[in-house]
Formats: structure tokens, sequence, C-alpha cells
């Protein structure tokens, strides 16, 4: 990792000043002498009190982050001490004629970024102005990719020639698992005595990281068992999934949901919602678009991560997914008669309807806000997803060409106070 000589100067001189270079080797080193008590584990009330008894600080602050029903969260956290308090605000309404998802939607938004809320609403009263955007869910699957070490290529190449045989038998393993989800297909990918065995599996109305992982695992068992080629070892997540990370091949494949969602705006309405016109909304993207490449974005798109950060954080799905969730392509055309053509395709929507955090008893509210808690709900909730992004991008691209952008966080995040 590079970096800039001034820079690098200006900070040692920093640490000079400091005195916290003179004593370097002294700072750096080890440090054996004894470490506090270890934290106590357990989901009991005695258990709870003692971890919060290590805590440095004031008892009224013990008292903000302490909950009475802690029993509720024993099956979600390990060594609980309390919960905390992010406020919520309802964007919308957001009109949504999906394949699965069919009406106008509150949808709930937990954030500490003022302005967040109101650009999301205001994108969203866009969209239902215009008669909604059509959302369609074109692919679904969770994928675990284990890999395996061989001697060498010829043994992965004759374990790839065993597996190909394996399909139908891996899938019964998987079934063993699981009566909701099933394995749907196998991808393989060779890397000299590597191989990487990429399981997609059909989740359900469930996220399905977990459901993925205890398949594949029996899955590696029968591997290890049968296989006429022993690996040297393996390992149940090689990395090739992209599991919690942004990666070029979600547009190749999928995980998780991939909805792509589209909306035509009268040009009045562009005007109107968000005091700017087509061709500069056009132009916008144009100059955003570039922008993107030259940085190397893996997508192209403005800021889907605020969105289904805040819609994750309130209906209890896996926030660290938003990573992957938040890759996708965002276009704006104006069209032949001045109107306003806006898209977004997200390869890479994790949500689930049931399962996980959904069933916690504030994010199971805010699922029921949308009528989308329980089975059957989850095609219908990642439309939704999707329909919010679409409106966060026609609104902070309105505001950065109306020139509105700064003044508004002016407005909420600081006039207020």
């Amino acid at each position: 990792m590079s970096a800039n000589s001034e820079k690098v100067s200006n900070y040692i001189r920093e640490l000079l000043q400091l005195g916290k270079v003179t004593d370097l080797a002294v700072r750096l080193a080890p440090d054996h002498s004894v470490s506090q008590a270890a934290i106590p584990r357990g989901f009991t009330k005695a258990s709870m009190q003692s971890r919060l008894d290590l805590l440095d600080i004031r008892q009224e602050h013990k008292a903000d982050i302490t909950d009475a029903d802690y029993q509720v969260y024993s099956h979600n956290i390990e060594n609980y001490i309390g919960t905390i308090k992010v406020p919520v605000g309802i964007a919308g309404p957001l009109r949504v004629n999906g394949l699965f998802a069919k009406g106008d939607y509150l949808v709930p938004l937990a954030t500490t970024e003022a302005a967040l809320v109101f650009s999301y609403s205001r994108g969203a009263n866009l969209i239902t102005a215009a008669g909604g955007c059509s959302s369609t869910l074109v692919a679904e699957g969770v994928s675990r990719a284990p890999g395996f070490v061989f001697d060498n290529i010829v043994e992965a190449g004759q374990f790839v020639f065993w597996v190909l045989q394996q399909t139908e038998v891996f899938k019964q393993e998987a079934a063993k698992t699981t009566k909701h989800g099933k394995l749907v297909d196998v991808k393989l990918a060779i890397e000299g005595n590597h191989v990487y065995l990429n399981l997609e599996y059909y989740t359900a109305d469930a996220s399905g990281q977990n459901m993925a992982t205890i398949a594949s695992e029996q899955i590696c068992d029968y591997i290890k068992q049968h296989s006429p080629v022993k690996p040297n070892y393996s390992f149940i997540e090689a990395n090739l999934s992209g599991d919690k990370k942004a990666s070029f091949q979600s547009f190749q494949s999928v995980r998780g949901k991939k909805v792509t969602t589209e909306i035509v705006i009268p040009s009045q309405l562009v005007k109107k919602f968000l005091r700017t016109t087509a061709r500069r909304m056009e132009e916008y993207w144009r100059i955003s678009a570039i922008g993107g490449s030259l940085t190397g974005t893996i997508g192209m798109q403005g800021h889907y991560a605020n969105g289904l950060a805040a819609v994750y954080m309130a209906c209890g799905q896996d926030v660290a997914c938003v990573s992957e969730s938040a890759v996708g392509i965002t276009r704006l055309e104006m069209t032949e008669n001045g109107d306003l053509y806006a898209a977004v395709t997200l390869p890479n929507l994790m949500v689930g309807t049931v399962g996980g955090g959904t069933g916690l008893p504030s994010q199971r509210a805010c699922l029921e806000i949308m009528g989308l808690y329980g089975n059957d709900k989850a095609r219908a909730f990642a439309e939704v997803c999707s329909a919010l992004c679409l409106a966060g991008e026609l609104s902070i691209m309105g505001a950065l060409c109306a020139g509105d952008f700064s003044k508004a966080h002016k407005v909420l995040a600081r006039l207020r106070r």
C-alpha cells in the first residue's frame, strides 16, 4: 500500500510532537500483563449482570442499554448486555407494481443519518405520482463455496470428474438438513491443485446463509467419506461465494435475489418533485457513471447502501450483507418525448422474511408494517427493496442536479439543532 510522501512526513512530525515515536519500541511491544477477567458466558440474568459489572461506565449508562425482555434475544446474540435504540422513520408511500409486490408500501428505515428518510420518501412519492415502478424478481439463489486441496492437478481433475457425477446425490444429502431449501446447482472452478465447488441453494423465504452452510457441511462430509480421490484438506467456504463482499461475479450469477426495477416519469413530475429536468438527470447520470468507472467501482450506482442498510436494520436482516447487496446498476435516460426513464438492477439482495432477526419484536413489527412478515413474502420484500433503491437514486440525483444536496443536509441535519 503506497502513501504520499508529504502525508507520511507530516504524520511522523505529528507523532514526534506527541512523543509517540521516542518510545516506539516500548509502546508497540507485546504486553503480557494479566488481563481483566474473562467475559462470563450464559444467557441468565446473573450472567448478564456480571458482564455489565465489567463495564467502566456510569450506572445510568448501563440502564440506558439494559432491556427487561432480554430472553427474547437468546437465539440472536452472545455475551448479551442489552439493546440500543435506533430511530425508525417511514418512507413512502412507495407504489410497486411487481410480480410479487403489488401496492403502496410505507417502508420503515432505521438510521441516525438525518435527511435520509426524507430523501427516500421524496423519491417514493415521485414514483407513486408516476403510477408506480415495475419491479421484477428474475433469479434467486444462495451459495456456499467449499474448497479442496490435492497434491497435484491430476488428482484435482479426477476429483472434478467424480463430482460431476454426484449432483443428484449432493441434492439428496442437502435435503437431509432442511425441509425448506434445496440444492439447485453445482458449479466448479479449478486453480492448479485447488478445486472450488460453488453450491447454489434455493432457500425459500429465509435469507439462507445458515441453511446453505449446514447443507454444504453435509455434502462435504459425504465427499470426505466417498470421494475416490481424497483431498489433503478442505474448507467449507473458500471465499468464492461472494458472501458479505462486493465481487465482479455479481452480474454473472445471483446471490440472494436478483431484481430489476424501472419507471418512466413524465417531465412535469420531474420538474415538480425534483426541480430539474430529465435531460439534466441524464447528464448527471453520465458523468457519475464515468466517475464510478474511474474509481473502479463494482457496478454503477449512487448510494444503494444508504437505503438497504436502513431497511435491513429495521427489518431484522443481516446488515453485513449490505456489502454484496449494494452492488448494482442504475441507468437514467431521457426518452424521445422528454420524459425520464430510470432503472435499477440489484443482483445480490440478501433478504428474508422468516428466520434470523426477522422474528424479533421490533423487526417483525417493521415487516408487518409492509405486510411482508412470514412465509411467501421474501420475493415481494426483495422487489420493494429494489424499488426503494430506485427512489433513493432519483432523489439524490435530483438534489445534485437542482443544487439542493448541501442545502438539504444543512436544513435537516444542522439547523434543527
